[in-house]
C-alpha cells in the first residue's frame, strides 16, 4: 500500500504543470500495446467492434509503380480519379502497428474487384471508379489496387495482429457504361426506370442512379455470361478456369445460373481464397431481401471451409460477419426499414448488423441521454443483433464535425456509444472533410494526411485520444457491447458490464472532468479497497468510500481493474 500511495503521490506531482505545452507532452506518452495475451482474456465480439473503414485507394500508396492502368491518363474533376492508395498500403501500415496503437479490430475496405476502364462524366468532370463500386469483373482485383498476392497478404499480415478483414461488396449493379465498358446484356441488367424511392418496388426496381445498370438480382431466370466477359477471360488465359470452377459452384448448390448467383460465386470467392471474415454490404434496400440470405448461405459456408483448409490462421470461433448498408436506417428503427408501403427486416436476411445513420444527429444531445438510449435499444428490440455507428462516411453530406473542430465530442461519441464504430479513415487525425474546387462526395475522399500526423501538434493531440480510447475499447468488450449504467452526475461517470459465459468484463469512465484533483464515484460497482488503474492518466488507484481520487490535466479517466 505505502508504494502505491508513493506513485500516486509522484503521479500528482508529475501532473501539476498546468500550462499547454506540459498537457500535450504528458498527453503522448506511451499506449500499452494489445498484445495476445490480452486478447486471449478479452475475447473479441462483433457487437462491440472497432471497425476501421478507408478508401483503398485513398489511404497509403505502397506501390507507386503501379499507380497507371488501363491508360486511366484523361483529367479528371477534383478527387474524381484515382490517388494511388493500394493493399500494399493498407499492409504497410498493419505491419506498423498502426491500426493496433489505435485499438481498431477490424479493418473495413473498400471493393477491390477490376473497375470499369473508362471515365463518366455526368457534368462534374471526369470520374473514374477510384472508390471500386463500379465492378467490370468481380472475379480480378484491380490493378490500380494491387494483386491477389498484395490481398493474400494483408489477410495474413492483419490476422497475425489479431485485426479482422471486412470486405465491402457489391451485389445491386455494374459500372457506369462509357465507350469502353459496354453496358451487360439485357437478361442480366435493366437501364430504367431510375429509383424514385418512395416505395419498396420503385426502390429495388429500379437504377439507383442515371447510368448505373441495375443487376436483375430478383430474377431466377437462367442466364449466359456475357461475351464481353468471356472474351476477356479468354484474352487472360483463364476461360476455362473460370468456366469449371462456376460449374462445379451451380452443380453443388444447385442453384439455377441467375445473375445474383453468379455474383454471390464470385464474392464468396475472397472468402474461399484469403479468409476475408465479413463483408459490407452496399445499398442493400435496393436488392431483394432474398437475394441476401443467399449471399449469407454461401458466405458462411466459404468461411467453413476456409477454416477446415488453414486451421493454423483461424483467429477464434466467431461467425462470418455480414452488416448492411440500409440507407437512412437509425437504431430508432428498432429491427425494421419502412418503404412506405412495407417493412423490411434486414436482420432476418442474413444481416449481423445494420450502419446506423442516427449517431451523428444524437450526437448534439448529452452522453447519457445517447448511451443510456442505445444500451436499451440493443438490450431489448435488438438483443443478439448490433449496429455500426459512424460520425463521418464517404458518402454522407453531413457529417457531424465537417470543418473538424470538435475532436474529443467526435472520438467520445464514437468510441464510447454502445454498438459497434465505424471510425471513418482521418477521424483520428482531423482529414479535412472540406476541399477547394471538389464537388459532392469527392470533398469526404481526400487522400490520408499523413504529413500533417507527423508535424501539426494539435492533430497529434487528437490522434493521442483517439489511440487511447481505442486501446480501451479493443482491450474491454464491455465499452461497446456492455450495459450501460450512470454512476453520477458531476462529475460525469458511467460503467459498463458485459458478461458471456464464464468471461466478465467491467469498467468504469468519466468524461469531461475538471482539470486537477477530481474526485469520481463508483460506489456500488466497485468496492472500497479495490485497485484500479486509469489507462488514460496511467495511474493506479484504491477504491476509498466509494470514489476514486485523480489529479491530473486529462479530463477523461478510463478505470479498469488492477490485473
Amino acid at each position: 500500500m505505502r508504494k502505491i500511495l508513493i506513485a500516486m503521490m509522484l503521479f500528482s506531482l508529475f501532473f501539476s504543470c498546468k500550462n499547454e505545452k506540459k498537457e500535450i507532452k504528458n498527453s503522448e506518452k506511451p499506449i500499452a500495446k494489445v498484445t495476445s495475451e490480452d486478447s486471449a482474456k478479452n475475447p473479441f465480439y462483433w457487437e462491440g467492434a472497432n471497425i476501421y473503414f478507408l478508401l483503398t485507394d485513398r489511404f497509403n500508396n505502397g506501390n507507386p509503380n503501379k499507380d497507371v492502368n488501363y491508360s486511366r491518363t484523361d483529367s479528371t474533376a477534383v478527387l474524381r480519379g484515382f490517388e494511388g492508395g493500394d493493399i500494399a498500403g493498407i499492409t504497410q501500415k498493419v505491419n506498423q502497428g498502426y491500426f493496433n496503437d489505435l485499438g481498431v479490430n477490424a479493418i473495413w475496405l473498400t471493393p477491390i474487384v477490376e473497375q470499369i476502364h473508362g471515365a463518366t462524366n455526368e457534368g462534374t468532370g471526369n470520374t473514374y471508379g477510384y472508390h471500386g463500386y463500379w465492378a467490370k469483373d468481380w472475379t480480378a482485383i484491380d490493378p490500380n489496387f494491387g494483386t491477389k498476392e498484395d490481398f493474400k497478404e494483408l489477410v495474413k499480415s492483419a490476422h497475425d495482429k489479431g485485426i479482422r478483414i471486412v470486405l465491402d461488396v457489391v451485389l445491386n449493379h455494374t459500372g457506369p457504361v462509357t465507350a469502353i465498358d459496354p453496358v451487360w446484356p439485357a437478361e442480366w441488367v435493366r437501364t430504367e426506370p431510375a429509383c424514385e424511392f418512395t416505395t419498396y418496388e420503385n426502390t429495388t426496381a429500379c437504377t439507383l442512379v442515371k447510368n448505373l445498370p441495375d443487376i436483375l438480382t430478383e430474377s431466377n431466370q437462367a442466364v449466359e455470361l456475357p461475351d464481353a466477359l468471356l472474351a476477356k477471360w479468354k484474352k487472360e488465359g483463364r476461360l476455362s478456369q473460370e468456366l469449371d470452377e462456376l460449374q462445379r459452384f451451380f452443380d453443388r448448390t444447385g442453384y439455377p445460373r441467375a445473375p445474383r448467383f453468379y455474383i454471390i460465386k464470385w464474392l464468396t470467392d475472397y472468402i474461399h481464397e484469403f479468409g476475408v471474415d465479413g463483408f459490407r454490404v452496399d445499398t442493400v434496400k435496393h436488392v431483394n431481401e432474398n437475394a441476401w440470405s443467399d449471399l449469407r448461405t454461401e458466405a458462411d459456408y466459404a468461411f467453413e471451409i476456409w477454416k477446415k483448409k488453414n486451421p493454423s490462421e483461424i483467429l477464434d470461433d466467431k461467425p462470418f460477419y455480414m452488416v448492411g448498408e440500409v440507407y437512412n436506417y437509425g437504431i430508432s428503427n428498432g429491427r425494421f426499414f419502412d418503404f412506405g408501403d412495407k417493412k423490411v427486416d434486414y436482420y432476418n436476411y442474413g444481416f449481423d448488423g445494420l450502419i446506423n445513420f442516427e449517431l451523428k444527429t444524437d450526437a448534439n444531445k448529452t452522453y447519457e441521454e445517447v448511451f443510456r438510449k442505445y444500451s436499451f435499444l440493443l438490450g431489448s428490440k435488438l438483443y443478439g443483433k448490433n449496429v455500426l455507428n459512424y460520425m463521418s462516411s464517404h458518402d454522407d453530406g453531413q457529417p457531424f464535425d465537417p470543418q473538424r473542430t470538435k475532436f474529443k465530442k467526435t472520438a467520445n461519441f464514437l468510441l464510447l456509444t454502445p454498438g459497434a464504430s465505424q471510425i471513418y479513415y482521418g477521424d483520428e487525425t482531423l482529414r479535412p472533410l472540406v476541399v477547394e474546387g471538389a464537388e459532392g462526395d469527392a470533398n469526404l475522399r481526400s487522400t490520408m494526411n499523413w504529413e500533417a500526423l507527423d508535424s501539426v501538434s494539435t492533430i497529434k493531440t487528437a490522434h493521442k485520444h483517439w489511440q487511447k480510447l481505442g486501446q480501451f475499447r479493443a482491450k474491454h468488450p464491455a465499452v461497446g457491447a456492455g450495459i450501460h449504467k450512470k454512476l453520477a452526475n458531476t462529475p460525469y461517470v458511467f460503467s459498463r458490464t458485459f458478461t458471456d459465459g464464464e468471461f466478465r468484463d467491467k469498467i468504469v469512465i468519466g468524461l469531461d472532468l475538471p482539470k486537477g484533483k477530481k474526485s469520481l464515484w463508483v460506489k456500488g460497482f466497485f468496492g472500497d479497497g479495490t485497485t484500479l488503474y486509469d489507462t488514460y492518466s496511467n495511474t493506479e488507484v484504491v477504491v476509498k468510500n466509494g470514489r476514486v481520487a485523480l489529479d491530473n490535466e486529462f479530463d477523461t479517466a478510463l478505470l479498469e481493474l488492477k490485473e
